[in-house]
């Protein structure tokens, strides 16, 4: 129990699911004990909110400035019909999401996290999964530990769209008019950062990791294919089954995440809105500004 708040553990070694309070309504006492819930657990489930897109935004932009307001993440197309078309580059980019990543480690700011609201939830509920990274660090021997503090790898959607076979379709300029498909530099990050919160190292990885310093091509991306394949397993993983009305939040910074495939012939919407990470922690060792 944290004030008046009630706390139920999800079947993992992180997240909660949080009862008795309304997320449209909470005073400044109350978002700190959420602050501070989200520090302990990394993912919080607050189930039945039933938000409106304002709300959603006014509570994600509590935590700090957003990357981008609510955004739909949804095969609905605008004229009401459903995509299951494998083609069609919004279902590219939800085929993509199924691969485990951090959000926006391919832009010079990796994201805080993300506040998402489930508005329409097809038969499989298309669970969504998050994995502990700082679970998965201190889960390895010192020696391990040791090595991968050494490494750096480079972020790109570009990388990770394009190898899972789902980059959308090129403008005529060569472009792809699709967030995340920037022209900078591409980001360089450690495959192991401090959370700058508590103290303690994380595994940077995820699909949109690739190059190795140091490191051949096939090699690097077989040690990470490894390495992701281990992270997220065992009791550092948890699937959240999304039901109406439900509101998550996350903190990126120490959980991966991954979309699950679901049956593309029904209709799914759910609103993704993103909290900006701080650049003094978060920008890629790349994009750090000049003091």
């Amino acid at each position: 129990m944290a004030g008046g708040l009630s706390i139920e553990r999800v079947d993992a070694c992180f997240g909660a699911h949080v009862h008795g309070v309304s997320i449209a309504e909470i005073d400044a006492g109350t978002f700190g004990e959420i602050r501070e819930l989200l520090t302990e657990y990394a993912l919080l489930v607050f189930p039945g909110q039933h938000v409106t897109l304002d709300q959603q935004n006014h509570f994600a932009a509590r935590f700090g400035h957003l990357e981008f307001p609510a955004a739909a993440i949804t095969n609905i197309a605008p004229d009401g019909s459903v995509l299951d078309d494998q083609s069609h580059d919004t279902v590219k980019s939800i085929r993509g999401n199924e691969g485990w990543h951090h959000d926006s480690t391919y832009m010079p700011v990796q994201a805080f996290g993300a506040v998402v609201t489930a508005e329409v939830v097809p038969p499989d509920r298309a669970p969504t999964g998050f994995a502990d990274m700082r679970a998965a660090f201190e889960a390895l021997d010192v020696a391990a530990q040791e090595r991968l503090r050494a490494m750096t790898a480079k972020h790109s959607l570009y990388y990770s769209q394009g190898r899972s076979g789902y980059l959308p379709t090129q403008r005529d300029d060569g472009t792809y008019a699709m967030y995340g498909y920037h022209d900078k530099e591409t980001p360089v990050r450690p495959l192991v950062k401090v959370h700058p919160d508590t103290g303690r190292e994380n595994l940077l990885i995820g699909r949109h990791a690739h190059e190795i310093a140091g490191m051949e091509s096939a090699e690097s991306e077989a040690f990470l294919d490894e390495l992701n394949d281990w992270a997220c397993g065992d009791d550092r993983v948890h699937y959240h089954q999304w039901e109406v009305g439900d509101l998550v939040v996350w903190d990126n910074r120490r959980l991966m995440h991954r979309a699950t495939e679901f049956d593309l012939t029904n209709p799914r919407r759910i609103w993704h809105t993103r909290i900006a990470g701080d650049p003094s922690t978060e920008a890629a060792d790349n994009h750090r500004a000049v003091s």
